[in-house]
């Protein structure tokens, strides 16, 4: 007989798989919505800037109900926990740090947000040395940095604060 303690708790996977559905009809009406703007009608030049993306929409839309019916009223809902705590923390330790990430481009560049993440990762979840984490980090941006502004020509964000201004780039 289980214990009390051996059972996971949390919210039912059908609830998530619910919950999804009605990110994806959302984002389905969204798309409606902006493509009726495009014009998603057939026009006498063929089909208008929004007649493909309608359609996907629309699709879109269906799926995302068919799948919030099956998870809320169909007959073999999933009842078992989504996600332990424990699993979540660490989904956590990786989305989170990753969100911030993407706002520290926007604020001092791709290349140095970038240098910055890989040595807090290596640092703090891969547990490696702080000097190797910082060389290793400061390598791979300074070839990306070389491959895509010297070699390739294409500019990459430098964020509000370009701290790589001095470069020259």
């Amino acid at each position: 007989m289980e214990s009390h303690k051996d059972q996971a708790t949390g919210v039912a996977t059908h609830t998530i798989d619910a919950l999804v559905a009605i990110i994806i009809m959302i984002m389905g009406a969204t798309v409606i919505y902006g493509s009726r703007k495009l014009g998603s009608e057939w026009t006498t030049d063929g089909p208008g800037a929004g007649y493909f993306p309608f359609y996907i929409g629309i699709i879109l839309v269906i799926s995302g109900a068919v799948v919030l019916y099956q998870s809320l009223f169909g007959k073999e809902k999933n009842t078992e926990v989504f996600v332990e705590r424990e699993q979540l923390g660490r989904v956590m330790s990786v989305l989170l740090p990753g969100i911030v990430y993407v706002g520290a481009i926007q604020v001092i560049g791709i290349y140095v947000a970038s240098a910055i993440y890989i040595a807090l990762f290596m640092i703090i979840l891969g547990k490696y040395n702080w000097l190797k984490s910082v060389i290793t980090a400061f390598v791979v941006n300074a070839m990306f940095f070389l491959m895509f502004e010297v070699w390739f020509k294409v500019p990459l964000h430098k964020g509000t604060y370009d701290l790589l201004s001095g470069l020259g780039y």
